[in-house]
């Protein structure tokens, strides 16, 4: 599907979907238990791929009515009570990373072998730390083409102990090794052998495994959780919170093209890193006020000034700050940003493309991105989604005030973790049309 959006501006109030992190957690979480129903739950291709693997280790997840549109569902998931049994085929994780990370450690625990797989995509980033770490623990994990990606065989059971692995990479492996180690014997204990990156999506792990009721925790030298534990949460439920890193396309366009303000519900607090976004579009100039307690944001436009900001805990943001930077005066940079090209893209040099299709000026280094706003003009163009719903969202930002039409190729790939994205912006008023409308 290709979208073509005109010049717009955006008003009224929007509502942010689930949290893709926090469902992806919640199902495998409630998939490690008896089981549990999942409330407000994102319905996305990723959180459905992580759904299928729950049903391939025994365990069944069924969608029992959508809540409201936009991909959101309330899920009764009956688990495999941690011992997940030995899937009677391939486990096809799509295009989601989270999934095949975390899904990667729980084959481990399962006597027997597993086989995961991707898209061409997924097949293209690193899983070689964590299939060393989980050999290490007692359980063997290969890359069948012997170089750290997919597919992977994976033959369990995994015994639990400790085990060194880089922070640089992935907080996700972290994240797998916590969550299969409390249904280990013996547990798992983490010992980081560099910096640890991404850090607050090992706090939303963390969240998730407390309202589980299972016990995991910081050190002075990485992460432990202790074996022999049981997943329940109190009351059989489990409530997922709004996703800033959606928030975040909204509140963008409010920034650049909310002459008349724009409303966010569903903000609510949580341990999600890229609340950061409020934080940065209010450092860049726009009118901006998050009521914490409503779970509300109101976001209006005003001139923006090009900022310098880490995305070191908070990658996800890179696409949407490189767009606000293109509108800012000023440069806009991105530090810390080397993480980042290992994504569903190299999300760096993507945005560096296609923001200079529509007439942005950026200077590329390896570790981040310099967007030249105040010597960009931007004028609409056709780009490319690259297949990266975070590409696709930010291009569709630009499209707002970009001069003409901007036409973004494969525009459905939004449906990864916003689905209902494009209905959102028609609804605050943005003029799109799509080559589906035409047929």
């Amino acid at each position: 599907m290709n979208v073509t959006i005109s010049p717009s501006r955006v008003r009224g109030t929007v509502r942010a979907p689930p949290s893709k992190s926090y469902t992806h957690r919640a199902i495998l979480a409630a998939g490690y238990a008896d089981g549990a129903t999942v409330r407000d739950a994102l319905w996305s291709a990723d959180t459905r791929a992580t759904a299928g693997a729950v049903d391939r280790f025994g365990g069944d997840v069924e969608r029992r009515e959508a809540e409201s549109d936009g991909g959101t569902a309330a899920l009764e998931i009956e688990g495999f009570a941690g011992r997940p049994g030995v899937p009677a085929d391939v486990i096809d994780c799509g295009n989601s990373g989270t999934t095949m990370r975390l899904v990667t450690a729980a084959a481990a625990l399962a006597d027997g072998t597993s086989v995961l797989t991707g898209d061409e995509s997924l097949r293209s980033r690193p899983q070689g730390p964590l299939l060393e770490a989980l050999t290490d623990l007692g359980a063997d994990a290969e890359s069948t083409r012997g170089n750290g990606q997919a597919p992977l065989v994976v033959t369990g059971p995994l015994a639990g102990g400790e085990v060194s692995i880089p922070g640089d990479v992935s907080s996700q492996y972290i994240t797998a090794l916590l969550m299969a180690g409390a249904v280990t014997d013996e547990g798992i204990e983490i010992d980081l052998e560099t910096e640890l990156k991404s850090a607050p999506y090992v706090d939303i792990t963390l969240e998730v495994l407390e309202a589980f009721g299972v016990d995991a925790r910081q050190t002075d030298r990485g992460f432990a959780v202790d074996g022999g534990q049981t997943y329940s949460p109190a009351g059989g439920e489990y409530a997922v919170p709004g996703d800033f890193s959606s928030i975040s396309y909204p509140l963008a366009a409010g920034a650049i093209a909310g002459d008349d303000g724009l409303r966010i519900e569903g903000a609510h607090p949580s341990a999600q890193g890229d609340t950061a976004i409020v934080q940065i579009v209010d450092r860049m100039g726009a009118d901006v006020t998050w009521d914490r307690e409503e779970g509300a944001i109101e976001v209006a436009a005003a001139p923006l000034e090009g900022i310098e900001v880490s995305v070191e805990d908070t990658p996800d943001l890179l696409p949407t700050i490189a767009t606000l930077g293109a509108v800012a005066d000023g440069d806009t940079t991105i530090a810390n940003a080397e993480h980042v090209r290992y994504k569903e893209t190299d999300r760096v040099s993507a945005m560096a493309e296609e923001l200079g299709k529509l007439g942005v000026e950026t200077t590329e280094e390896h570790d981040s991105l310099t967007v030249h706003g105040g010597e960009s003009s931007l004028e609409g163009a056709t780009v490319d989604g690259c297949d990266d719903h975070r590409i696709i969202m930010a291009l569709a930002l630009a499209g707002l005030v970009a001069e003409g039409e901007t036409t973004i190729r494969g525009a459905d790939h939004v449906d990864v973790s916003f689905p209902g994205f494009f209905d959102v912006l028609e609804g605050a008023g943005v003029d799109l049309e799509s080559d589906l409308d035409r047929r």
